[in-house]
């Protein structure tokens, strides 16, 4: 990071940014080609969850590239200026990296998917069986992030 004095360092302040995101973006690799797609996630346990269908373009370039890059931002406000080159916006962000991978096991899944819907809810949910083998879940590894 360039600008080290803005820096978010306390593990719990980068918590508090990915706990109060709505969305991650997630940075995948298709050859050379970037690919970035936007998805409800979880944190737990210096862990990311996400789901989705069993197939389509997020699937087909993990099953090809596991390593991951990804993105959380909040507080995003714009600063005016008098010119042009005076305007600016200020956020917290959050970019990492990591390791994804598919959960198989059900009850891995229904975990994970307990998680995906704690960051957006307090209530407990249920899952059938029907739902918990047609979705797809992943779990990214985070390796670093700042």
């Amino acid at each position: 990071m360039r600008r080290k004095e803005k820096e978010i360092i306390k593990q719990s302040e980068i918590d508090a940014v990915i706990h109060n995101s709505l969305v991650c973006r997630l940075g995948l690799c298709d050859g050379n080609v970037p690919y970035i797609v936007p998805l409800c996630f979880g944190y737990k346990e210096h862990a990311i969850y996400v789901h989705g269908a069993s197939a389509g373009k997020k699937i087909d370039i993990l099953q090809q590239n596991r390593n991951v890059c990804f993105e959380f931002d909040i507080s995003a406000e714009i600063v005016k200026g008098e010119k042009a080159c005076d305007w600016g916006m200020r956020y917290q962000s959050i970019v990492g990296f990591g390791k994804a991978s598919f959960l198989e096991d059900s009850e891995e899944k229904r975990n994970a998917l307990n998680i995906i819907m704690n960051q957006y809810s307090n209530r407990p949910f249920e899952f059938s069986e029907k739902a918990i083998a047609r979705t797809t879940v992943i779990k990214i590894d985070i390796e670093s992030m700042t």
